[in-house]
């Protein structure tokens, strides 16, 4: 009969031949947990949990057990002024509304007065106005930093948070300055510093408050109001420029999307002296220059979505999810949404928990938890 090894759970280790094994080898083992357990070390000890988040860690992770983007789940997130540090999310996995809220209480140390301004790969930007700052967390890893705003007063018309693909992030905040010039700041996460970019004058003054960036091939792309202009700020050279792209005639309201892997869209309203009569989708072809059409809104869904916005235009904005090509508005507690693999249009139902009488002030948010968004 084969021998077998039997293991007792009351047997240990020996806790003087533990303390004793080498950095790199307790890496490497730890390297082939199950995540589930791999997340249980941060409460075990300090040492293990500043060990897992650690660069020479990461780099020794299993291929076989790190967390693929199925891993987790991933989330519409709803941010409403009078929610309290309380957001709903809807798993766009599962297609269902999550019982629990995300608790924000120990990412956000500026109490009530913080609002949620952007997201990206995993991250959460809010605003800390108290103390003129941001603070940028990431939910899953419970970890946070506050960066604080180098002028006074802390007031801005437009933050972008986009993550690099050096695994850092940059923030781009737009804010008035003397006269019709804006001024942008770039934070920079690689080296925690401020940087001010020279001022573009008003001939883009007419810029859509609180629309944020659409991050496309190194550079951050906002569109005007009429008459309709593409701008890019370029990371690189550190400068804006006009980009060279024209935009389709009719257009009533322009919003940007991209998919973050080089495929740039327009969802835009069609009609004559700002009121759109209906609603089109193109994706732009960088060889031809051109835009091509990809999908209308079906009439009804127009309908109710340009009923919603009453023709005030600067209540919408769109932003990417997983496939998804999301358009909202700040006045309604629904997504249309655009399934970019099938190309149909859906609506995304109201959350349960949204008391009837709120009518203002939605904001969504596309949530990807990411273990390894480093703040």
């Amino acid at each position: 009969m084969e021998s077998k090894m039997l293991w007792y759970p009351s047997q240990q280790m020996d806790p003087k031949i533990w303390s004793r094994m080498p950095e790199d080898l307790l890496e490497r083992v730890l390297s082939f947990l199950p995540l589930k357990t791999f997340m249980s070390l941060r409460s075990t000890c300090r040492h293990f949990n500043s060990l897992v988040f650690s660069p020479p860690f990461i780099s020794k992770y299993s291929p076989s057990s790190s967390p693929s983007p199925s891993a987790f789940s991933s989330f519409f997130l709803l941010s409403h002024p009078q929610f309290s540090r309380k957001y709903p999310l809807f798993d766009t996995v599962h297609n269902n509304w999550r019982n629990l809220s995300v608790s924000l209480s120990a990412a956000q140390p500026c109490g009530s007065t913080s609002a949620l301004l952007s997201s990206s790969n995993g991250l959460l930007c809010f605003s800390h106005p108290t103390s003129n700052s941001f603070v940028i967390s990431n939910l899953l890893s419970r970890s946070s930093r506050v960066v604080k705003f180098p002028v006074l007063p802390f007031s801005l018309e437009s933050i972008t948070l986009v993550s690099m693909p050096n695994g850092n992030y940059k923030i781009l905040v737009i804010r008035s300055s003397m006269g019709s010039s804006k001024t942008t700041f770039i934070y920079d996460s690689s080296f925690h510093s401020w940087e001010q970019s020279e001022d573009f004058d008003l001939i883009f003054s007419n810029y859509i408050h609180h629309q944020e960036g659409v991050s496309h091939h190194g550079s951050l792309y906002f569109i005007t109001p009429e008459p309709f202009h593409v701008l890019c700020f370029d990371f690189q050279i550190g400068k804006w420029k006009r980009a060279a792209i024209d935009l389709p005639a009719d257009l009533s309201f322009a919003r940007l999307v991209s998919d973050g892997d080089g495929t740039l869209f327009l969802i835009g309203g069609i009609g004559r002296n700002g009121i759109s009569k209906s609603m089109r989708l193109w994706e732009w072809n960088g060889d031809e220059k051109r835009w091509i059409d990809v999908e209308d809104v079906p009439e009804m869904m127009c309908k109710k979505f340009l009923s919603v916005c009453y023709h005030n235009y600067e209540h919408v904005y769109c932003f990417w999810h997983q496939g998804l090509v999301c358009v909202c508005c700040y006045t309604w507690p629904e997504i249309l949404y655009f399934k970019v693999s099938r190309k149909t249009w859906h609506w995304l139902p109201k959350c349960p928990s949204l008391p009837p009488k709120w009518s203002c002030g939605f904001k969504w948010f596309s949530f990807v938890p990411e273990l390894y968004a480093f703040v």
